[in-house]
């Protein structure tokens, strides 16, 4: 067994996936709406920004909170937007689990505290 030969076949196996294929027809009916794609990217560099703060151990303020929560909401009553967000959230949920399952193999992630 080749591990190169078995990782594209992983490569291939995610393109097939039917996760991978709603997420990936979702973000192109998103990017066809050029406002909602902002309204998404500005949501996604906040969040991100709120988890570079809480990763720093600094403390994220309720008006930065408030601000994401009200964006999301806004976001979430887009039937578009929503629809991509649930195909992120499977898709994610997938990718999470092919990387511990990779991770396992070399002992990261199943250390005991």
């Amino acid at each position: 067994m080749n591990v190169y030969d078995e990782a594209h076949n992983l490569e291939k196996a995610i393109k097939e996936s039917e996760e991978y294929r709603q997420y990936n027809a979702a973000q192109q009916k998103l990017k066809a709406n050029p406002d909602l794609d902002k309204m998404m990217q500005d949501f996604r560099q906040k969040q991100m920004a709120v988890q570079a703060k809480q990763m720093m151990g600094e403390e994220v303020n309720e008006e930065m909170m408030g601000a994401i929560q009200n964006l999301y909401g806004i976001i979430q009553q887009d039937p578009m937007a929503a629809e991509y967000l649930q195909c992120e959230m499977r898709f994610s949920l997938m990718m999470q689990d092919v990387y511990k399952i990779l991770g396992d193999v070399v002992g990261i992630g199943n250390q005991e505290a």
